[in-house]
């Protein structure tokens, strides 16, 4: 292990805490009401017809078919985003992949399955989601509506990745059941919350998974959008009433799919103690990945992010 000793922050990014402690972390108490919330927002997503639209993109790549997709969510919300399609090969595998807090300008085009269609969408409010306004600053974004429990737009981010398993399934019927989920940081928690709920979808990748153990992403001093929660929370005191409704590591407990989950010893964005709530909640299928460090670079990255690729795509490989 290299756990990175220095760094620039005013705070450790591991906690104090190890291993062990890490992955004896249990999520936290639930609110009543957690599953009904959550599957009528599931059976209002699935009343929705996606209508997608696909365009030659400008983008080109010599695996790939690179279209440009637009696709419609809850509450009529345009979500832009881009589907791949193999150049060789039959389409047998369908995946839907999130993106961090950061967006995203183009597909990944390096991801490490085959036969597969794979959609890239952009959450509502963000990159080719952007929607004034919603702003599509992280500390902003992750602030809207957030004095709402049924309107907040985390919610709506999670329809948005139902909505894009109704594309897929909508485009290649012959996927349904065969479709899977990769996300990282926001999307990693996001998905949690996706795939809680979504028996369509049959395998997931989890990295860095963000909005785990709410109670505790309030208290850990961390940078990025968990901080600008944390200094609403100081000015305002009510966001725990809705968060408890936003808990990766509560929905990580109804996950009952294969998962390959990455987590990280040091983070100063994601708290390391709150991605294992998470992955620690999932209660079968799931192999943890342990990462030194999330969000910052340090030596050695390379070669785990080299060695977490080969176990992506031998997961995603899997019927």
């Amino acid at each position: 292990m290299s756990i990175p000793t220095a760094h620039p922050f005013d705070f450790d990014p591991t906690y104090g805490m190890r291993l062990g402690e890490l992955l004896a972390i249990e999520p936290p108490e639930e609110p009543e009401g957690f599953d009904a919330f959550w599957e009528a927002r599931y059976r209002k997503a699935l009343m929705v017809d996606p209508r997608p639209v696909l365009s030659r993109s400008e983008l080109t790549h010599p695996d790939w078919h690179v279209l440009d997709l637009v696709y419609f969510s809850t509450d009529a919300f345009k979500i832009g985003g881009w589907l791949l399609l193999p150049r060789e090969g039959q389409v047998k595998r369908g995946l839907v992949v999130g993106h961090g807090y950061g967006g995203r300008d183009q597909p990944d085009f390096n991801l490490p399955v085959e036969d597969t269609a794979v959609i890239f969408p952009c959450c509502r409010g963000l990159s080719l989601s952007r929607h004034p306004p919603i702003s599509e600053n992280p500390s902003w974004h992750v602030l809207h509506d957030i004095d709402k429990p049924n309107s907040y737009i985390i919610g709506g981010c999670v329809e948005d990745i139902w909505l894009a398993v109704s594309t897929l399934a909508a485009l290649y019927p012959w996927l349904s059941g065969h479709i899977g989920y990769s996300g990282i940081s926001f999307g990693g928690g996001v998905g949690a919350m996706a795939i809680a709920y979504d028996e369509r979808i049959d395998r997931g990748h989890l990295a860095l998974p963000s909005f785990g153990h709410q109670p505790l992403r309030l208290k850990l001093p961390s940078v990025g959008s968990a901080q600008s929660v944390q200094e609403y929370q100081a000015e305002h005191g009510n966001v725990l009433e809705t968060l408890r409704f936003y808990d990766a590591a509560t929905a990580a407990r109804r996950i009952e799919v294969p998962m390959l989950t990455a987590v990280a010893l040091f983070d100063p964005s994601v708290a390391p103690p709150c991605q294992f709530a998470v992955a620690n909640s999932i209660p079968k299928y799931n192999e943890i990945f342990i990462l030194d460090a999330g969000h910052f670079d340090y030596p050695g990255s390379a070669e785990q992010e080299a060695a977490l690729r080969d176990k992506i795509g031998q997961f995603f490989r899997m019927p």
